[in-house]
């Protein structure tokens, strides 16, 4: 329209105004960033070199296709956890040219993965795990990478089995921890600890890691039997392209990853975005982090999503659209060319210590607290995701966390209330009969009933015992059945109101029938069986009719 201008701005499109707060930010990111994305590589299994190259290309990608204005895409926590479980079973002899053409393969299936969700406009799986369950699964996360990376913080070598083999076979082993990679350790967790106390969101892992350097060098740690990252290749990465033949066994693992990732990237980028910035849409999201992902993975980067600290740091840190994220990156291809050589020095302790400072996180007890004084039940689901973590495995995880959601909105809508309607005395109020309200008013030989919520087959025989249960205490003559809380009947539901309606001397009458609901009534022939004069608008006139006509 002439004379208006919208408000409306791509995420990476700038005001020159504003151009040195994402500067800023984009740099302060980076001190946070590629160090976590150095020690989340580790995590994968993968060299430190793969972490940069997800800070790298991803970032860029997201940042010109995006529609949050300041998400910060690199590798998370969880997803490194992940990738590495689905590396670990499919390259189980750790050949490092294998590893890197499996890990290209992943990442590119799971960018695959999210492109195909776009195309099928499946945006709403953001939702699809309830926030107890998540709570539970990434508690669960949380505690794998605690004890995946502790054997580093000691010095130790153990060979992985599961969760709480490892857990035995760490204790069985603490008598051989090297004193000085726990002294390297302990000062790596002292510093990144202090720094953020007192200033959170600061460059402690920049501070951290240059530190570490140091010392290494200084001190000639190596010397005294503390590993160290080794040789990291100076440059830009090489091309590597997928295998196709590993797809089939890639596959499975990678669809839970792109779940997480767009399940991250969804939260992240609608818990920072600021009142004036546009709404996060979920299948333009699907579509930015799959084209970041299938980018990243020809150019040697791990699956990677949104995070929710690095974003946090990008809003303290003042900046307002995605060229954060392309400054972000820029810093870390300067890092690829010029300080490759020096990151080789890096203890791998303190690439340890970084990982469970910025994993401990995801254990959060306050959550669970919160869940169980609210509701019990759902409670009860997060620890089981959490355990179901720890005894199958993180991919398998997933799939519990999955199924632990589909049941508990079955058991939720499995028995909807079906309430007993009355009339305030004095009043035209109607509300269902409760012993708060002994007083209210019923109508002799008049039941009125109203479901709540949609009737579907998981609840359709308990709301028929229920009504039946009714019934059969009230013995009323004519049953009004309120249907104005019902959004929507499913077949198995409609056709155990036809077989109640032919098997009882009870007359039936449907009340307040959506247009939804009255449709399908419709093309049951339920009206015709009931006769029309048994459809009414609405629970008073249900009563007025039973009052001017008692059946």
């Amino acid at each position: 329209m002439k004379g208006v201008k919208s408000t409306t701005r791509a995420p990476w499109k700038v005001e020159p105004v504003a151009f040195r707060f994402d500067l800023v930010a984009g740099l302060t990111v980076a001190a946070v960033v590629l160090p976590k994305a150095m020690a989340y590589a580790t995590v994968a299994g993968l060299p430190v070199a793969v972490g940069l190259y997800t800070a790298f290309v991803p970032s860029i990608i997201y940042g010109l296709l995006g529609s949050s204005r300041v998400l910060s895409v690199s590798s998370t926590t969880t997803l490194a956890i992940l990738t590495g479980a689905e590396l670990g079973s499919t390259v189980p002899d750790g050949d490092a040219a294998k590893l890197l053409i499996a890990t290209a393969t992943l990442t590119a299936l799971v960018g695959a993965l999210l492109l195909t969700a776009r195309l099928l406009k499946l945006g709403f799986v953001a939702s699809f795990i309830s926030v107890p369950v998540l709570t539970g699964f990434k508690a669960g996360i949380g505690l794998v990478i605690l004890l995946d990376q502790a054997p580093k913080l000691l010095g130790l070598h153990i060979a992985k089995q599961s969760f709480f083999a490892d857990l035995a076979n760490l204790v069985r082993h603490l008598p051989e921890t090297s004193l000085p990679t726990l002294t390297v350790a302990g000062a790596t967790l002292a510093v990144l600890v202090g720094m953020e106390r007192l200033r959170p969101h600061s460059p402690a892992p920049l501070v951290t890691v240059a530190g570490a350097i140091a010392a290494s060098w200084l001190l000639s740690l190596g010397a005294w039997g503390v590993s160290t990252v080794g040789t990291i290749p100076q440059g830009l990465p090489s091309l590597t392209l997928p295998d196709p033949t590993l797809v089939r066994a890639l596959l499975p693992g990678a669809i839970g990853i792109a779940l997480m990732s767009f399940t991250e990237s969804i939260a992240a980028g609608r818990a920072f975005a600021a009142p004036g910035d546009p709404p996060i849409d979920a299948n333009r999201e699907l579509v930015a982090t799959g084209a970041a992902n299938l980018g990243g993975a020809i150019l040697g980067s791990m699956p990677a999503g949104g995070g929710t600290s690095q974003t946090g740091v990008v809003r303290s840190a003042g900046g307002r659209t995605q060229v954060a994220s392309l400054v972000t990156a820029a810093a870390a291809l300067a890092t690829m060319l010029l300080l490759a050589p020096v990151l080789g020095l890096l203890p791998q302790a303190t690439l340890a210590a970084l990982v469970i400072v910025y994993s401990v996180g995801l254990i959060q007890p306050a959550e669970f607290r919160a869940i169980y004084k609210v509701r019990r039940m759902e409670f009860r689901w997060a620890v089981v995701a959490a355990v179901g973590v720890l005894v199958f495995g993180t991919l398998q995880g997933i799939v519990v966390a999955i199924v632990l959601s589909l049941l508990g909105l079955a058991l939720q809508t499995a028995h909807p209330r079906v309430s007993v309607i009355a009339r305030k005395r004095g009043a035209d109020v109607l509300r269902p009969l409760t012993s708060e309200h002994p007083d209210d008013e019923t109508f002799e030989g008049l039941l009125i009933l109203r479901p709540e919520g949609r009737l579907y087959f998981a609840n359709a025989q308990n709301v028929a015992d229920r009504i039946r249960a009714l019934i059969a205490e009230h013995k009323p003559r004519v049953v009004a059945l309120d249907f104005s809380r019902v959004p929507d009947i499913e077949y198995s539901a409609l056709q155990m109101l036809q077989e109640a309606a032919r098997r009882t001397n009870v007359t039936f009458w449907l009340v307040g029938l959506n247009p939804t609901v009255l449709d399908m009534v419709r093309r049951a022939g339920l009206d015709r069986e009931l006769g029309v004069e048994r459809l009414l608008f609405n629970t008073r006139m249900a009563i007025e009719r039973y009052k001017a006509f008692p059946t």
